[in-house]
């Protein structure tokens, strides 16, 4: 172990017994009940994601309509009254897609609904295909078995209100196509991560493992997916997968979207709220995330507006490109690492406009009864206290990582993957009344964090052991 690691771990358990409770003051809850109120009868919200989806759309990493994002949240913020906005640079690879096909062939021919997954490259294959129910499956297949064939993994991800079902399915996308490339197969077709009854296919990014060399892969609509599955039912099958898209071999520069509420005592201490401004190309990033954009700007501004500043700082962040890997996030994190233990507490929105129905936060003992008071000002909004569940949103993990504490707003994702990364994520599908719940949330949440006498935990991690 490295000697800063014998110190951190030294002088770690006599801190934290030393810790003081945190405590809330009782005037901060005061005005915690008249933000509420307020925020539920405030469109801002509204007004936001109504103009990133009509005049920006969808938000492609890389894309055209990046840079049109990233100057659109610059201008809103200004507009929204933040007293600091600036940006900060994030730098990646680009993919584009171009088209996509797909078609069952012989005696039972027709047009199968596909979407490249994120990640993929463009080619032809016309291959039988092979179905597997499962990741696992795919897994125990023999090696070569897959020879020049098509894999076609159908697993059926569960409706759930708390996004589970999704991370259980997550593999088929994220690993499946690795793992179809070692069985020898020359294509990969997945049951779309989604519960969407429509015709939509649900794209998302894949990774292929290093020293592999890819293959074209994409999702079906799950109405597809089911026709295809039937059609195997019948006999083989054997379809023709064309796909023109890839990564151009181009590095860009995109931003993190920065606005800050200036704290009137601490300024130099930070409550972070954020989402991320990036969405996927086939609607128009509407619940994903523009939805959490216009939520944390909302609330954001409605606590500027306030007779006095907060005692410390509020800042908004506009993450860019999580939909590739959190690439904003994981800069972000880099680049403010020194200032972990002065982000005092940090939530993200990130799963739709679903009516927040928990509260908690990762807090240790000292925070836990201030982490309580913030949930009760929360409870007329019909939010629970929920300590144990939750964890940091996307885009907070990598801070969370490194040190810094979280906060959870749990939104009920019932019908979040009816939308997620497909064309119906539009933002008709947006509650209004549910999208002020939302923002009454993060406003009251965010002010008594930021009038907090104590912190919630956030302190530098000690270094990792060689």
């Amino acid at each position: 172990m490295r000697l800063a690691s014998l110190v951190f771990a030294c002088l770690l358990p006599a801190a934290a017994s030393a810790a003081e409770p945190t405590r809330i003051p009782d005037a901060a809850f005061e005005t915690a009940d008249a933000l509420r109120e307020r925020a539920l009868a405030d469109d801002t919200a509204w007004n936001v994601v109504e103009s990133l989806t009509t005049e920006i759309g969808p938000r492609l990493p890389g894309s055209e309509a990046d840079a049109r994002a990233v100057a659109w949240a610059q201008a809103k913020l200004r507009a929204l009254g933040y007293d600091k906005v600036w940006i900060e640079p994030v730098r990646f690879p680009t993919w584009e897609r171009r088209s996509e096909r797909a078609e069952v062939l012989g005696a039972h021919a027709q047009p199968l609904l596909v979407t490249a997954l994120g990640g993929s490259p463009g080619g032809t294959v016309e291959a039988e295909i092979v179905r597997f129910d499962s990741f696992e499956a795919l897994q125990a297949a023999p090696a070569g078995s897959l020879a020049g064939k098509i894999a076609f993994v159908d697993y059926d991800m569960a409706r759930t209100r708390d996004g589970s079902g999704y991370g259980k399915a997550g593999a088929v996308r994220s690993r499946g196509p690795s793992e179809a490339i070692r069985k020898g197969a020359a294509g990969y077709l997945m049951r779309s991560i989604g519960t969407s009854p429509h015709r939509v296919a649900n794209t998302g990014i894949t990774r292929f493992d290093e020293g592999l060399a890819p293959i074209p892969a994409a999702a079906l609509s799950l109405v597809d997916a089911d026709q295809l599955a039937r059609l195997l039912q019948r006999g083989p099958a054997r379809v023709r997968l064309a796909l023109d898209c890839g990564w151009t071999g181009a590095e860009y520069t995109s931003h993190n979207v920065i606005g800050e509420i200036t704290g009137r005592e601490a300024p130099d201490e930070v409550v972070l709220i954020g989402a991320h401004l990036d969405s996927w190309d086939l609607g128009t990033g509407a619940i994903d995330d523009g939805a959490g954009i216009a939520i944390t700007m909302a609330a954001g501004r409605l606590i500027g507006q306030l007779p006095q500043r907060p005692r410390r700082t509020i800042r908004v962040v506009a993450f860019a490109n999580e939909e590739q890997g959190l690439i904003g996030a994981r800069e972000y994190a880099r680049r403010h690492a020194d200032a972990v233990g002065r982000h005092v507490l940090a939530a993200e929105s990130d799963f739709g406009a679903g009516r927040i129905y928990g509260f908690s936060t990762g807090a240790p003992a000292h925070a836990q009864d201030a982490s309580r008071r913030i949930a009760e000002a929360l409870a007329p909004l019909g939010i629970e206290y929920l300590p144990g569940q939750g964890g940091p949103g996307p885009d907070i993990s990598p801070l969370a990582a490194i040190g810094g504490a979280w906060a959870w707003l749990g939104q009920d994702g019932s019908e979040y993957f009816d939308l997620h990364h497909n064309a119906d994520d539009t933002l008709d599908k947006i509650d209004p009344d549910a999208l002020a719940q939302n923002v009454a949330a993060y406003a009251v949440f965010a002010w008594l964090a930021a009038e907090a006498e104590g912190g919630f935990g956030s302190a530098p991690k000690p270094p990792a052991a060689p």
